[in-house]
């Protein structure tokens, strides 16, 4: 007997079959990405490579001035990479309440540190108003701007822009861009010299949150971690010609980590600490350009801290998101280095550090522990380098400084955290001696690198720079 709800319930069930199928053969009508750390504000390869960038193109002269100052502080870590202050003396042990600020600006968004050069600050700064990498000049003693070098680059805010400082000699100044746009200039007049792109020469993938590799100049060569086709290239300062290429099999990527110089058993090389893996390049003579060694065991998403390169071969490497920390010992041997991995840990076991680069000084090494450190989270620790699992001493949970960085400076520590409260510490070797602590600013993120010359300590939160006068009166 003829039954429409029967017809109606199996035409149903059939439209039901056929819209299944259809599903399964034809995928999904949209595309769904994953969230990856960094990545909400990622430019697509297209869109970056398509985008032509006048690399230095514009240039502002306000004022200039002599002076009277000669000291340095002209690159990242200072003039031995190292991230100590030997020159000089007759720095503050105690604050007086009284933080001595000679003058502040107001800066772009982000986290780029200032170098120093006989009385000349130099910062690269992001203008969002007019979306322009600027390489800034300011008077050391007053903060008067002297003068400025842009271009424009689109970069959209992701955790601030800008990060890198600038590397200084006598001749030139050397930046690197959120974007990884390499800009040299004459140091005194600020004239342009050469640009290079290197996300367009080398297919340079851009690291999550920006560049954040410091460029180096060594012999008046920029050395530059490209993490495209190739993993680093030189390039002669005066010219601009690329002088040598070292290829990228692995195909490692650019970190945030930056390339540190090493002299050991007499041989000069550079060493970094790629996404993929680390590796020594030689940096004269014949060996300039070789790999000297390399190791893929050191692998991690997010690097930022630069190696640790001690006078024993040790090699110590960290990064954070839960990566803890890797120690090689280098050997030389019949001509040939060998990577030998000692030991690794998750960050609650030692010394690891997510953002700054530890200090090695004294015969210890010093650093602030990322937040999943376990108990000792965000404490300023020392650490034996025979075995850096050991540690010596902590500050204990009174005293976390985030991701603050950190130098020493007439033997003593200068410790910012987070916020902008300033300690200074003795590098003690069998306690945390807190000498004084200070409030500078009122500030957020405060994680780029210090710098100081003269007795002026330069430091900076997200927005903005501040010059302290930290000389005994």
């Amino acid at each position: 007997m003829f039954n429409p709800k029967n017809i109606f319930l199996y035409s149903l069930g059939l439209l039901f079959v056929i819209a299944l199928i259809w599903w399964n053969i034809s995928g999904p009508a949209i595309d769904l990405n994953t969230s990856e750390p960094g990545m909400d504000n990622r430019r697509s390869e297209a869109e970056g490579l398509s985008e032509v960038i006048n690399i230095g193109a514009f240039f502002e002269l306000f004022s200039d001035v002599d002076s009277e100052m000669n000291d340095v502080w002209p690159r990242f870590r200072g003039p031995e990479f190292d991230n100590i202050k030997k020159s000089g003396s007759g720095l503050i042990e105690k604050f007086n309440n009284d933080p001595k600020i000679q003058w502040s600006v107001e800066l772009g968004e982000g986290h780029a540190g200032p170098s120093v050069y006989k009385g000349k600050v130099y910062l690269l700064d992001y203008d969002e108003e007019i979306k322009a990498d600027m390489l800034k000049c300011f008077s050391l003693k007053d903060g008067k701007e002297l003068w400025r070098r842009w271009y424009n680059v689109n970069i959209k805010r992701n955790h601030g822009m800008s990060r890198t400082i600038p590397a200084l000699t006598e001749d030139y100044i050397l930046t690197i861009g959120p974007r990884s746009h390499v800009m040299c200039l004459d140091r005194e007049t600020g004239d342009l010299r050469w640009g290079m792109d290197i996300e367009k020469l080398y297919g340079t993938e851009i690291p999550f949150w920006y560049t954040g590799q410091c460029p180096l100049i060594d012999d008046n060569k920029a050395i530059i971690a490209t993490g495209g086709k190739d993993i680093m290239i030189a390039v002669d300062c005066s010219s601009g010609e690329v002088i040598w290429e070292v290829p990228n099999p692995g195909m490692w990527k650019m970190s945030h980590s930056s390339i540190l110089p090493w002299v050991y058993q007499g041989i000069k090389m550079y060493v970094y600490s790629a996404v993929g893996g680390v590796i020594a390049i030689g940096a004269e003579g014949d060996l300039a350009g070789k790999v000297l060694w390399q190791s893929d065991e050191w692998s991690c998403s997010v690097v930022a801290p630069s190696p640790v390169c001690m006078p024993d071969g040790k090699v110590f490497l960290t990064a954070g998101y839960g990566a803890g920390s890797m120690v090689f010992q280098i050997n030389y041997a019949n001509g040939e280095f060998t990577a030998t991995k000692l030991y690794d840990y998750k960050p609650k076991d030692g010394l690891a550090s997510e953002q700054q680069t530890p200090v090695y000084y004294d015969g210890l090494l010093y650093g602030i522990l990322p937040k999943d450190a376990g108990p000792m989270r965000n404490q300023f620790i020392s650490v034996d380098p025979q075995d850096t699992r050991k540690v010596v001493w902590a500050s204990g949970k009174t005293h976390r400084f985030g991701l603050g960085p950190y130098m020493i400076a007439d033997g003593k520590f200068f410790i910012l955290n987070d916020e902008g409260t300033l300690s200074i510490v003795r590098p003690d070797r069998k306690s945390f001696v807190l000498l004084d602590q200070i409030k500078v600013f009122e500030g957020h993120d405060a994680w780029a690198p210090l710098a100081i010359a003269d007795g002026y300590l330069l430091l900076r939160d997200a927005n903005n720079m501040y010059c302290m006068d930290i000389r005994k009166m």
